[in-house]
């Protein structure tokens, strides 16, 4: 049973990659750049409906200045030499996190492709930028308040930019997930290669997802089912189910 509808990467490894080779870790920045298109189309490839990159974290303000302005400019490369293709391709692009201190051209640019694509029906490729998972939980729940909705789970989740991860991928060797999309990691399939970014590859992405596919994935269940939603339908019935039970 494939469930694997939503994939996230943490595309870890790039500055130990290049310093492990005698260069300055921008070096592997600029290299694992270049890995993201081809890992964009087999995501298309494979089925995936949203594929979810950590592109820059909360924490990596704490990185040297000079590779921080590295990274945003990447950004920017990135998105004019990907846009012609992300367009033909359907591909429904989205950036979530703070952004207000990338350079005023990045912004507009990153606007303008998220408008040209708000209707496509493709693969939706998602960019966290300056995004960190606790302070964006905290954002919501304000929000919430501010609206005076009550908060919920189904608010809460319908709040968020994308929904429940099915599987995570982290390259570089590190097995932890980073304050990286927390609620919503909340039943992922978690999958640590030693990889490091700039040598991850469509075929390295292929086996991954395949030998994920087969796992049984139970969301409390004693069988596979599709989705934690399935789950929370047949909890849900039977909690209905013992109440009347104890009343009678």
């Amino acid at each position: 049973m494939n469930s694997l509808n939503h994939v996230a990467i943490i595309m870890d490894g790039n500055g130990r990659w290049a310093q492990s080779r005698g260069h300055l870790r921008v070096w592997g920045h600029v290299r694992g750049s270049k890995i993201v298109s081809e890992i964009v189309e087999e995501a298309d490839n494979l089925g995936v409906k949203h594929l979810t990159l950590f592109t820059f974290s909360t924490e990596n303000w704490s990185r040297p200045i000079h590779e921080i302005k590295i990274l945003f400019r990447l950004l920017k490369k990135f998105l004019q030499k990907e846009k012609k293709r992300i367009i033909q391709n359907k591909i429904k692009f989205k950036v979530i996190g703070d952004i207000s201190d990338l350079p005023q051209s990045t912004k507009d640019l990153i606007w303008e492709m998220e408008e040209l694509t708000k209707n496509m029906d493709g693969l939706r490729l998602t960019f966290c930028f300056n995004y960190g998972g606790r302070s964006a939980l905290v954002d919501k729940v304000n929000q919430l308040v501010e609206n005076n909705i009550a908060v919920t789970e189904g608010n809460l989740c319908e709040s968020f930019e994308v929904g429940d991860v099915d599987l995570l991928i982290r390259t570089g060797g590190d097995q932890r997930i980073s304050n990286f999309l927390l609620w919503q990691m909340a039943y992922s399939e978690l999958y640590f290669t030693p990889t490091q970014w700039p040598e991850f590859s469509a075929k390295e992405f292929r086996e991954i997802f395949s030998s994920v596919s087969k796992r049984e994935r139970r969301f409390g269940m004693v069988a596979a089912v599709k989705d934690w939603d399935t789950s929370s339908k047949q909890a849900q019935i039977n909690k209905e189910g013992l109440g009347q039970m104890s009343e009678g």
